[in-house]
């Protein structure tokens, strides 16, 4: 999965040399959406408020240790917008001669011509290493190494998806495993005691499983492009109709995991606000569902970006708004 809308074939004899320095990091963030961040930030900021709010975590210290938390959030921002970066740039890269000859991506920014391979390259290792400093950044805070001692393994989790889909349809759950390790990371990096609860490890799960059902109904876009080279997507390798089903499976667990995480917050702080929120979640996501059933991909840019944007920011916005007002 790519996370951005369909893009239209670039004429290539009027195609300009490969963009460089300034101009290739614009080119860059704009092929693959870094606005996209969004979608797992929010369970990100959740997490980390998540821990913090537990026993031992900053915000229930004596005093409670703000100053430490707004650097623990500010590192948790960087770690996500650059893992996200290489994880973009790294399917990008497996993927340059198969979105060469799909109509659909040959207008990306490497078999378009504007950005070069080896470009390419280098930005993906500049934010694997921008990600690394922000995981050892941890260590001069508060002394937690676990960030950086798991940021290699994390790294190769993400590098890996984009070749994943050569193999097994279940590539789809391989890339909802990386974003819903994006909260357990937070977590981890604020206070790593507050893994002992179930709750950080039920919003993991229900972040994948949430990636995983909307990467299947992105998938939808390609499947005779899958099928002609041989690409493992689950609605070419299952069938459409049977994909979509687990499409809709994978959703209804990721509300039914939602649902534990405010059963087994052991703040005890999630409540009117969090439950709401997970309710329009289920809703924006039936809604998902019937505009596929009803238009098939031609409205990705809504079933895609809009609705699950709004999945995100829901319900990560209103967890943190109620363990704050807890």
């Amino acid at each position: 999965m790519s996370d951005d809308d369909a893009t239209r074939p670039t004429d290539a004899g009027s195609a300009a040399a490969p963009a460089r320095g300034l101009a290739a990091i614009a080119v860059i963030a704009s092929d693959i959406k870094l606005a996209h961040s969004i979608f797992a930030l929010p369970f990100a900021l959740f997490g980390a408020f998540l821990a913090a709010t537990s026993a031992g975590g900053p915000l229930t210290s004596d005093p409670p240790d703000r100053s430490r938390f707004v650097w623990q959030l500010a590192l948790i921002l960087v770690a996500m917008v650059s893992a996200r970066t290489v994880a973009m740039l790294a399917n990008r890269i497996a993927d340059r001669r198969i979105d060469a000859t799909n109509p659909r991506t040959s207008g990306r920014a490497i078999p378009s011509g504007r950005l070069s391979a080896g470009t390419a390259v280098v930005a993906m290792l500049a934010s694997a290493a921008v990600f690394a400093g922000a995981c050892a950044a941890f260590i001069p805070i508060d002394g937690n190494q676990w960030p950086i001692r798991l940021a290699l393994p994390v790294l190769l989790w993400l590098w890996a998806y984009g070749y994943t889909k050569r193999f097994t349809w279940l590539c789809h759950v391989w890339l909802g495993i990386g974003l819903g390790i994006s909260p357990i990371a937070a977590v981890l990096a604020v206070e790593p005691s507050a893994l002992g609860h179930l709750a950080p490890w039920l919003l993991g799960a229900a972040v994948t499983c949430w990636v995983a059902g909307f990467d299947v109904i992105y998938a939808l876009q390609d499947v005779e492009v899958d099928r002609r080279d041989g690409l493992m997507s689950m609605p070419a390798s299952l069938g459409e109709a049977r994909a979509m089903h687990a499409s809709r499976v994978l959703h209804v667990a990721s509300i039914g995991l939602l649902v534990g995480v405010y059963l087994l917050d052991p703040s005890r702080a999630l409540g009117r606000i969090y439950v709401g929120a997970v309710a329009i979640a289920a809703l924006v996501l039936l809604i998902e569902h019937l505009t596929v059933k009803r238009w098939g991909t031609t409205r990705m840019a809504l079933t895609f970006a809009t609705l699950n944007g709004v999945v995100s920011v829901i319900v990560g916005g209103a967890g943190i708004a109620d363990l704050v007002a807890g």
